[in-house]
């Protein structure tokens, strides 16, 4: 079973030879400064060229880190393709971030721009993704995008966003659902491409900040429309949903969300989790990125073994990676699932 085929059927639910052991991409970002060195690729370049976000990307692979190929590598395309930000293309350590917002109100949404997957940095990562499906090597491409709460909360400052989502909820709704087929429209185009998963990771859309009431309000109603925009190109794609933060508060408005697989923060037990979704669910995750940087291969084979006796589907990094964490951390991820094999 070839490294696509055991992502795929783990994603359906169908029984595989072992799990799998990915790092998606975007906000979960795998790409670290030692394999920039050894690859010869560097940021920011590599998020500018398709090709090189397409060679840096299979690098992940080749050099033994991860079993997919996952682009783009960073959360601030879809908000710098509507014109909602001074982005800072970041350096070989730090990924590209939004410096300054151009709307000071949800009110204002109309000033933006409708998405441009021919030009930009959106057209990049579809040419990446175009050249990673010519290599037909059995290597899942998992395409990423962000979600539509974390989109929206980073082209306003986000403390005037989550109080105008209480206090202007007409024009809040009229917010999200520009901003959502913005992102349907970026999804469509990387499946198109030939991605064969689709991961959202929608950090700022946490039930610690927004409650119950308003995640299931704003961060479910507009995943889930994202996930069904998604599936109007292809109803069986794959889909995986990120969230950050504590889950006790919204493990029941979680069960409406219509994702393949669950990612969780570090801090979020995966028994906890079994116990309020249930068995059937798949679960992604979630040794601690932290540790990933700081730790050493024993230990995190120790956390690797913890979170598959837990009862994860697919072993992965909690969150992105640390640019600075090693190459023989990560790979102790790798060897646990293939000694599991």
């Amino acid at each position: 079973m070839n490294s696509k085929e055991r992502l795929l059927n783990t994603l359906k639910g169908n029984s595989v030879d072992r799990i799998p052991c990915i790092c998606p991409g975007g906000m979960m970002n795998m790409v670290i400064t030692e394999l920039m060195h050894k690859t010869g690729i560097m940021w920011p370049d590599a998020h500018l060229d398709g090709q090189k976000m397409a060679d840096l990307a299979a690098g992940v692979y080749e050099y033994g880190m991860f079993e997919n190929y996952g682009v783009p590598f960073c959360m601030t395309i879809e908000v710098e393709s509507i014109g909602g930000g001074k982005i800072d293309m970041g350096n070989e350590k730090f990924e590209p971030h939004v410096v300054e917002y151009v709307i000071g109100s949800v009110s204002d949404y109309k000033q933006l721009n409708k998405t441009d997957i021919n030009s930009g940095r959106a057209k990049v990562t579809i040419d990446a993704i175009k050249l990673l499906k010519q290599k037909d090597d059995g290597v899942p491409i998992i395409g990423n995008l962000s979600g539509p709460v974390s989109v929206a909360s980073s082209i306003m400052d986000p403390v005037k966003y989550y109080k105008e989502l209480r206090r202007n909820k007409e024009d809040a709704h009229g917010f999200m659902e520009f901003v959502t087929d913005q992102i349907i429209h970026f999804g469509q185009a990387q499946i198109k491409a030939g991605a064969d998963v689709i991961a959202i990771s929608d950090p700022s859309g946490t039930g610690e900040i927004m409650g119950p009431k308003y995640f299931e309000e704003y961060a479910v109603k507009y995943l889930n429309k994202l996930i069904d925009g998604l599936r109007e190109v292809d109803r069986t794609i794959p889909v995986i949903v990120h969230i950050c933060g504590q889950m006790h508060s919204v493990y029941e408005e979680l069960k409406h969300l219509k994702a393949d697989a669950f990612s969780f923060d570090a801090i979020v037990g995966i028994k906890d989790v079994r116990e309020h979704l249930g068995q059937d669910k798949i679960l992604m995750g979630n040794v601690s990125s932290f540790a990933l940087e700081t730790s050493n291969p024993q230990k995190i084979q120790t956390m690797a073994q913890s979170a598959i006796n837990n009862g994860v589907n697919i072993l992965s990094p909690a969150c992105g990676l640390g640019t600075q964490s090693s190459m023989d951390n990560i790979k102790a991820l790798l060897e646990t699932v293939k000694n599991q094999g």
